[in-house]
């Protein structure tokens, strides 16, 4: 089928049937109650007042949203509050102070217990240091730590005096740091010698200098910083800034355990988070405090099925990206959850370290990335099998679309088939989850995000703004205003408005694919801009990397679109095989040829790969997304781009230099 228009036509991708009805015992004692969609749809604004009265406000708000100065939202902005008073202060005074925080587990073996009262006494303390040192309410905070206590504890501490945090991710290159302390202008950054990483210690100091300093973009050193405030995790050789440098220790630890929080208009900004922009100029997100709270802690609630007293919550992500804003620090600390809080990586130093955290802390929510699942996946279902995962009762995915066969790998190995799997949608720009299945109320399709969250508006359009029919794709829009969506860029609300709201009138655009299936359920089909347009045909990289991995001999695939003189783009595919899959031909070219017959049998022809390469593995950032823009440089033979945000830069070599060798059809 020729697609003469702009909208991507994905055939064939969603022909999955299999439903899974909530469990009646489940269902009884959930959180979420199927009235909550016809509640939310009768009055969308009381709905969202009503779960934003479940926050602790020092001045209660009056007003609930204007939107008169569309896209620019205020929601409950005649409020007071603070996010840190939210997440430590009120379960202390309201009696759990005794109930555990965080259980942290460093990579090295070494571990911390932290109550709601440790963490209140650390904040304080934190909050002390850091006005010490001259920051103040409006002042930006770089925090650029590994995953570690004081990670979270640096957070609160910026929210508790109303200072504006940016947390960098530990993984990002010194000229990052850079771009996003000259953006926002930072007066601080907290970091640490460095941080543990598969037996090995990552430096970080030296990045942070290296940041600083006047270098080849950079004529001049960093003005805005005034100090530098170092966290010992290592204890690894450190150079030091005399007047600039400070340990964290120093600093931090003789304050008193006395602060008062300081109160915030609902609408002060609580934080910034860079994300990667179109032109290489990352943008400087930033979220409110109210709004974004009360999306952040009430999407925890519903989707997570929270019972605070029992439940023990583990996501995985890192806290330097925006699901570890949402769901480690904010919504779970609000809503008085106890958490696990891991240091290290899923392999180190065995392939069955996150199955033993789950034994050892009897984890009951688990929250990871579809990327993470299907390395389990590649690894063999043994490794899962040799822990006891009985604790878990409910199971969570979020990053990416997540192909069938890895949500059922998830239900059945990791969850005993008794666990209801939450496939979430979100982005950093909506600040906490807009589709979900809720647990106990939705019947849930494998690889289907489902329904929009009760009080969010979602549509699925064509290119000129009209929803299309069921089994149409088309593009994914939000309709109406929420609490959590970013208030926007920073210090740049003229690119705010082009990036997000010009697209289509009156509508945020998300940049996603996706389609309504007969049912009216949604399925994500990833990044507009991984469409590839294949002689007029026009096919997302995710069909295909569903496809493929629906074949049992493969663990994970990658596929990207190249350029081709005959018919302008060709599909180029990088598949991982599974270490456990029975009868897989050694020879390479007979592997592609079966994954080729594959793809055409289960999407058409046309999809079939011009190209398959059999890896050991593809390359990934250190949250563990795969960086297709890097195999497009490989299968277009370019230079490869920059590869220092990289899990393993080594993997690109070995791609390149396979990749001349790689079998064509």
């Amino acid at each position: 089928m020729v697609n003469d228009a702009h909208t991507p036509t994905f055939e064939n991708l969603h022909r999955e049937r299999r439903t899974f009805k909530p469990a009646v015992g489940f269902a009884v004692h959930a959180n979420a109650r199927a009235y909550e969609y016809k509640k939310a749809g009768v009055d969308r604004l009381e709905y969202w007042r009503e779960a934003a009265m479940r926050l602790a406000w020092h001045r209660p708000f009056t007003e609930i949203l204007d939107w008169t100065d569309a896209p620019f939202a205020r929601w409950f902005y005649d409020g007071t509050l603070n996010a840190c008073d939210n997440a430590v202060d009120r379960h202390v005074r309201e009696g759990r102070g005794d109930r555990v925080a965080f259980h942290f587990e460093g990579e090295p073996g070494d571990t911390q217990t932290l109550t709601y009262a440790d963490m209140h006494e650390r904040v304080q303390r934190a909050a002390n240091g850091l006005a010490s040192l001259g920051v103040r309410m409006g002042d930006r905070v770089a925090i650029y730590l590994p995953q570690i206590p004081e990670a979270v504890v640096a957070m609160l501490a910026c929210a508790r005096i109303g200072a504006i945090h940016s947390v960098v991710f530990g993984g990002f290159s010194a000229e990052s740091l850079r771009q996003r302390i000259d953006d926002a202008e930072a007066k601080l950054v907290i970091t640490a010698d460095g941080g543990n990483r598969r037996g090995a210690h990552l430096a970080l100091k030296p990045l942070v200098d290296e940041a600083l300093a006047a270098g080849d973009h950079h004529p001049e050193e960093c003005a805005s910083v005034k100090n530098v405030l170092v966290v010992r995790r290592t204890g690894q050789d450190t150079a030091w800034t005399e007047g600039r440098d400070l340990w964290w220790h120093d600093v931090v630890d003789p304050q008193p355990a006395d602060h008062e929080p300081v109160w915030v208009p609902a609408e002060h900004p609580l934080f910034i988070l860079y994300t990667s922009g179109t032109t290489g100029t990352p943008k400087g997100l930033f979220h409110s405090t109210g709004g974004y709270l009360a999306g952040a802690a009430h999407t925890h609630r519903m989707v997570f099925d929270l019972k605070p007293e029992t439940d023990v919550y583990w996501c995985t992500a890192d806290v330097g990206w925006i699901t570890g804003h949402s769901y480690i620090v904010y919504g779970p600390m609000t809503n008085g959850a106890t958490q696990v809080l891991y240091e290290g990586t899923p392999d180190t130093p065995h392939r069955g370290r996150w199955w033993e955290i789950v034994e050892k802390y009897g984890v009951t929510i688990f929250y990871t990335a579809p990327t993470a699942i299907r390395t389990f996946m590649k690894w063999g279902e043994a490794i899962p099998d040799g822990y006891d995962l009985g604790s878990l009762r409910l199971l969570g995915s979020v990053g990416e679309p997540i192909n069938p066969e890895a949500w059922m790998w998830h239900r059945r190995v990791i969850g005993g088939d008794r666990c209801p799997v939450v496939d979430t949608w979100w982005q950093t720009e909506t600040g906490a989850i807009m589709i979900s299945p809720l647990p106990g109320v939705t019947a849930t399709k494998p690889g289907s995000a489902m329904t929009p969250m009760p009080g969010i508006s979602v549509d699925v359009v064509d290119d000129a703004g009209v929803p299309v029919g069921p089994g149409e794709a088309g593009y994914l829009v939000i309709t109406e205003p929420w609490p959590s969506m970013l208030r926007g860029i920073w210090a740049d609300p003229v690119r705010y408005g082009r990036t997000y709201w010009n697209r289509f009138d009156g509508m945020y655009f998300a940049g996603d694919g996706a389609k309504k299936d007969v049912d009216g359920d949604l399925w994500l089909l990833g990044r507009i801009d991984d469409v590839m347009n294949v002689s007029g045909h026009r096919l997302t990289t995710t069909e295909i990397e569903h496809a493929l991995v629906s074949h049992p001999w493969v663990a994970e695939a990658a596929v990207v679109g190249a350029q081709d003189e005959v018919t302008g783009q060709a599909v180029v595919a990088f598949v991982i095989v599974r270490q456990d899959a029975d009868a897989v031909p050694t020879d390479g070219d007979e592997v592609a040829a079966a994954l080729r017959e594959h793809v055409r049998h289960e999407i058409g022809a046309l999809a079939r790969p011009r190209t398959i390469l059999v890896v050991s593995e593809v390359p990934k950032t250190r949250s563990g997304k795969i960086m297709r823009r890097l195999l497009r440089d490989v299968a277009e033979r370019r230079p490869v781009g920059d590869v220092t945000t990289l899990a393993d830069s080594s993997v690109m070599d070995a791609i390149r230099d396979g990749l001349a060798a790689g079998t064509k059809d």
